[in-house]
């Protein structure tokens, strides 16, 4: 197996996501270089994860040959990161969104065109083990045809990912429409840990209806889900012969037989058992729908799915098969613009057709 090298912009809370999985499968993956402005946080980076820092992409360029490159930067800085690279001719992995807005999308879209670039985003949702599996479920065909999907899992252009995906939508055209609402909650744990002390906040949650015309996605969101200890994620797909929540399905093998099963998450290092601590794979009923390729390595379920990533960027690289392209990447994100344009105007907003819908 060949280890996959590559480099990293970036080296903030997203960016380190990688540094634990390299950590976690040497053998699988390394880092040729990360550039970090900061010569003192770069310091800290290299004592600490053992990864050479640099504080300009010429020099890791110059000093390293990295399969491809991760950008994990602020939306601002982006677009200009990723039009450099593709100049160089340097196949580029954008952890960010692609561009902060429309234009800055469209001028990407004809960036990579007339230079042949090769971008892909690292969208990790989809490939997470537990929606992997969901996916396979909605596009196996017991739920049918599947008209609805109401899709309260993750913020912005991830949720809007995966509620494309269970819709089987591409850059059809739909009418938003969407409004907001607030409401108290006591505060739960965050990026630096469980809360200090008894506070109540005010929690944001968003509510987008998008309108295909024969299919409707229902976007439900409250930033709190990501860490909350009373936030639940929710998911209810439809299709006209059953349909799927977050634990199962219920489905109608024919017009006499409903069948319901549920999901089994099968994990390593519980109860006594000694194979290490890991996420082995996921069933529904007898069929395996997730196997755990990481084995045994220690890693979350957004860390697996980041290491797929990395895995089919790889062969993106090699092969030129595209496994998240910046058309899919583009459209999640202007979709997630027009959203929060419908939430702040509380008016219907309509989609247009952009260059990469081609």
């Amino acid at each position: 197996m060949t280890r996959i090298q590559f480099g990293i912009v970036g080296g903030g809370w997203r960016a380190e996501f990688f540094l634990r999985i390299v950590r976690s499968c040497p053998e699988r993956f390394g880092i040729t270089g990360m550039v970090v402005r900061s010569e003192e946080k770069g310091r800290g980076i290299e004592q600490h994860w053992g990864v050479r820092t640099f504080r300009t992409l010429d020099q890791m360029l110059a000093a390293t040959a990295p399969r491809f490159v991760v950008t994990s930067v602020p939306w601002g800085a982006n677009l200009e990161l990723l039009k450099n690279l593709v100049a160089r001719g340097v196949p580029a992995l954008s952890e960010t969104p692609p561009a902060p807005d429309v234009e800055g999308l469209r001028d990407l879209w004809e960036c990579v065109c007339s230079a042949s670039g090769c971008v892909q985003a690292a969208e990790q949702y989809h490939l997470q083990p537990m929606h992997r599996a969901r996916l396979a479920v909605a596009a196996g065909g017991k739920l049918g045809t599947v008209s609805q999907a109401q899709v309260s899992v993750a913020h912005g252009y991830h949720g809007l990912s995966l509620m494309r995906r269970f819709l089987g939508i591409g850059c059809e055209e739909a009418t938003l429409r969407a409004f907001r609402f607030a409401s108290p909650l006591m505060a739960g744990p965050g990026r630096d840990g469980p809360p200090q002390q008894e506070e109540t906040r005010q929690s944001q949650q968003d509510f987008v209806l998008f309108d295909f015309g024969d299919r409707m996605g229902w976007f439900d969101f409250t930033g709190d889900q990501y860490f909350s200890w009373v936030r639940k994620n929710r998911l209810l797909v439809r299709g006209d012969r059953g349909e799927m929540t977050m634990d199962g399905v219920a489905y109608l093998k024919d017009y006499l037989t409903p069948v319901e099963l549920k999901f089994t998450r099968h994990v390593a290092g519980a109860d006594g058992n000694l194979e290490g601590l890991c996420l082995k794979g996921v069933q529904l009923g007898d069929e395996w729908l997730y196997r755990n390729p990481f084995a045994p390595a220690s890693l979350t379920d957004d860390e697996l799915a980041i290491a797929e990533c990395l895995v089919r960027m790889d062969t993106c690289v090699e092969s030129g098969t595209d496994f998240y392209p910046l058309a899919e990447a583009s459209q999640d994100h202007y979709l997630n613009l027009l959203a929060q344009e419908a939430l702040s105007t509380g008016e219907p907003v309509r989609t247009q057709r952009q260059p990469w819908a081609d």
